[in-house]
């Protein structure tokens, strides 16, 4: 698993070359932090769908919280929030795909 680190986007200013942040999705899964005004920002640049799985590793009442899956159209976009319910043991989300041919993959932090 790769650590994504997040790149900033000021409120002011905006972020003008997304792609530029984004990175290729690593095969073995992704980390990446959690908390407010965090998001996956995900682009699937392949002819074929993806699924992106963000790990949801806490209960309610003893029963398992249902994990975060997006799917990505062929050639489409996704921001997922990255909420701390997605806060693992060691403070990360753990973020799988099911391909990554062609996904690329950036943590956008929203600055206030």
């Amino acid at each position: 698993m790769a650590d994504l680190t997040a790149t900033s986007v000021p409120i002011a200013t905006g972020l003008a070359d997304v792609a530029g942040a984004a990175v290729a999705a690593s095969s073995g899964g992704d980390t990446a932090p959690v908390g407010p005004g965090r998001l996956l920002y995900v682009a699937n640049g392949d002819a074929s769908p993806h699924t992106v799985t963000v790990a949801t590793p806490g209960t309610v009442k003893g029963h398992a919280i249902a994990d975060a899956v997006v799917p990505v159209a062929a050639g489409d976009h996704a921001l997922i929030p990255l909420a701390n319910v997605y806060r693992g043991s060691n403070g990360r989300a753990a973020i799988t795909y099911d391909a990554v041919t062609s996904v690329t993959v950036a943590v956008l932090e929203i600055e206030t």
